[in-house]
């Protein structure tokens, strides 16, 4: 799941990013709402936090054009205002949820699965069976032939890459721009690390490479 976080107070924005990434989401991070609409448009994320008190844009406005170019990613906003009015207003531009700072960050993290889960329901199922592999990617949790299989945070969120892909290709780049964020500049090669990693708790012949054009999840 990749997540996008619009907010002008910049440690704020960076202690959440942080916090979110512990959780296994890929984060981006901006401080403009005219930088935010931009990516937020590009539809790569999988839900928006958006800040209402924003340079270049407020937070209404990104969300009203969100939703007027048909857009329909969750989006939760946030602001240091308080009332019922600023609540209304909010969620007749099209927002999904609310929130009022100062917030509890666990109840943040439970409204953005909340938001998540409401939205898997509401598409795709969450769980995919692939030969002996049965993956949740609501509850995180992966079985190999009924029992269950350990996985960190990153495995799970590499697996769940390729299983949404299942029978694709996908490329490291993919991979690298879904599972980590548009920030990471280390080596690219991790992902050989991680998918190394799975093959060994799921068997190897799960993932497949695919020379020069990535990996390919197979059912077997």
């Amino acid at each position: 799941m990749r997540l996008l976080i619009v907010e002008d107070e910049k440690r704020l924005a960076l202690s959440l990013a942080r916090g979110l990434r512990a959780e296994g989401y890929a984060v981006d991070v901006v401080h403009d709402g005219l930088e935010g609409l931009h990516l937020a448009s590009e539809g790569r994320h999988d839900l928006v936090v958006l800040d209402i008190m924003l340079p270049g844009m407020n937070g209404y406005r990104v969300c009203a054009a969100l939703r007027g170019a048909g857009h329909d990613v969750p989006i939760l906003m946030l602001t240091a205002k308080d009332g019922e009015y600023d609540e209304a207003e909010g969620l007749d531009t099209g927002a999904d949820d609310y929130l009022t700072k100062p917030f509890s960050y666990v109840v943040l993290v439970a409204r953005i699965k909340a938001l998540l889960r409401r939205r898997g329901q509401a598409g795709a199922s969450r769980v995919h069976v692939l030969g002996p592999l049965e993956v949740d990617t609501a509850a995180r949790r992966v079985l190999r032939d009924g029992d269950e299989v350990a996985l960190t945070t990153k495995e799970f969120s590499v697996l769940e890459h390729l299983v949404l892909r299942a029978g694709e290709v996908v490329s490291k780049a993919e991979i690298l721009e879904h599972v980590w964020d548009f920030a990471y500049d280390g080596d690219p090669n991790i992902i050989e690390v991680y998918v190394s990693a799975l093959r060994r708790k799921l068997g190897a012949g799960t993932i497949r490479t695919v020379r020069g054009a990535g990996y390919r999840l197979e059912a077997r």
